[in-house]
């Protein structure tokens, strides 16, 4: 996965985890790869559980509702995976590495969203992840549209809350009849 300088890959990757967490090691080597993460390791029981970990910690980051809190923990993100950047030229030509080389796939995953929230929450907004605006639906989305208003994780949801919000102005209760009868 490369990291663009927006952090959306990332973050979009992070959010997917979050929703819709893997249930495997297996299950989690398909979607990184499906990311197009290089795994230059066999993929362990003990990176999915490090990935939950990260998910969890991440979540915590979406959550958060003052910038200074939020601010906090994805700095407290970044020194848990703290490590010089580096280049390489493993997989896709020369680009960075915010870790060291060689690590299992849940290290790497921890640094990866990491820098890469870092880097979307500095260069996008403070307050560009979020849960859906839908009353029945808690998914976290990262936005990354151009005039900064996501509310919703997808269109479905987004298309359900407006016929919601809808039918709610345009219904009126029903006459009563004389003698308190319909």
């Amino acid at each position: 996965m490369h990291l663009n300088p927006y952090g959306a890959d990332v973050v979009n990757f992070a959010a997917e985890l979050a929703n819709r967490p893997p249930a495997s090691a297996g299950e989690l080597a398909d979607r990184c790869r499906a990311a197009g993460l290089v795994l230059e390791r066999p993929v362990e029981p003990s990176d999915l559980d490090q990935t939950l970990a990260v998910v969890d910690v991440w979540t915590k980051v979406v959550d958060a509702t003052d910038e200074r809190a939020k601010a906090g923990l994805v700095n407290e993100m970044l020194a848990r995976s703290a490590a010089y950047p580096r280049l390489t030229d493993h997989a896709h030509g020369w680009h960075l590495h915010y870790r060291d080389d060689l690590q299992p796939l849940g290290a790497v995953l921890f640094a990866l969203i990491s820098v890469g929230t870092a880097m979307h929450l500095v260069s996008r907004g403070m307050d560009r992840l979020g849960r859906c605006a839908a009353a029945d639906c808690e998914r976290i989305f990262a936005d990354t549209s151009r005039t900064a208003r996501q509310r919703y994780c997808s269109q479905p949801c987004a298309n359900r809350d407006a016929v919601r919000r809808h039918r709610a102005r345009h219904s009126t209760p029903p006459a009563r009849l004389a003698g308190g009868r319909r």
